[in-house]
């Protein structure tokens, strides 16, 4: 389902947590996607179901009605960015508790846990999406010192942007790809699925993702772009020889073992921002006004 969301002028913390948890399940729940989990089964995975994938984005339901607390209550800067890090943190506790130790969410955790910051304290999509931005760009002081992340490894190891790099540039791959793609899809009448298909495959045709590159190096990430932009050349997801190119890819990731998890967690990033219902009109956020659900 398109939209349905509340609109944020009246919209409780609660709510925006469900819409959070709710762009989770339904990116989970997509299918089928190439090397992530979806229905069919693990993808590329050999610890993570799409039971999991559930019950992990229902663990992080307490911190993002937490983090849309503290940013509506507290302006953009050091402290609101050391408070949702300390939030932050808190829910991958929880997340690894719900999963027994498996990163599920992490990356999903800190895109929309900025998003669900932004848009509680802004009006249309654009103002949410530079919030968040803003926010992104803001060192957590209190983050506990460690061994890097794969992310960070891989950022600094092949030089792409990585997560943080996307959330300090506006998540351009979410709202410059994705979202147009995504309403373009529905303007032409097809099906929800296949619009938010159609949205992933522009986004993995794209994207750096350091989750391929941690797992297959650079001729991985090629293999997945390649891969992606041949969906889109056959016509897309929604055309015969498009589907049999996305499987053919989703087979090739499987024997290779590789997750585009990044892209999956823009596409849920996407979806979240589709959802709000915008309480201001500008372009790319006009939408109709509806009351909370709660």
């Amino acid at each position: 389902m398109a939209g349905g969301g509340p609109r944020t002028g009246r919209c409780t913390s609660a709510s925006l947590a469900d819409l959070a948890v709710r762009a989770l399940r339904e990116e989970a729940l997509l299918g089928p996607k190439p090397g992530l989990v979806d229905p069919r089964g693990s993808g590329a995975h050999d610890d993570m179901d799409l039971p999991l994938l559930l019950a992990s984005a229902e663990a992080l339901r307490p911190a993002f009605c937490s983090i849309a607390d503290a940013a509506r209550h507290t302006a953009v800067g050091l402290g609101l960015r050391e408070e949702l890090g300390r939030l932050g943190r808190a829910g991958d506790h929880a997340m690894l508790r719900a999963t027994r130790g498996v990163n599920t969410h992490r990356g999903a955790l800190w895109a929309l846990g900025l998003l669900v910051a932004g848009a509680s304290g802004a009006g249309d999509e654009r103002r949410a999406v530079r919030r968040a931005a803003r926010l992104a760009a803001l060192p957590d002081r209190h983050a506990p010192a460690g061994a890097a992340s794969h992310g960070e490894r891989v950022r600094r190891r092949y030089g792409v942007r990585g997560a943080r790099g996307e959330a300090e540039a506006g998540f351009p791959h979410a709202v410059e790809i994705a979202l147009p793609r995504l309403r373009r899809a529905r303007a032409a009448g097809l099906t929800e699925e296949i619009a938010r298909l159609d949205a992933l495959m522009g986004i993995m045709s794209l994207l750096e993702d350091t989750c391929v590159l941690h797992r297959g190096g650079t001729e991985g990430l090629r293999t997945v772009r390649l891969g992606a932009t041949r969906v889109l050349a056959e016509g897309g997801p929604g055309t015969e020889p498009g589907h049999a190119a996305l499987l053919d890819l989703d087979d090739r990731l499987r024997v290779r073992r590789l997750s585009p998890g990044g892209s999956g967690d823009l596409l849920a990033a996407a979806l979240f921002l589709d959802m709000v219902r915008w309480r201001a009109s500008g372009a790319g956020s006009v939408r109709e006004a509806v009351a909370c659900g709660r």
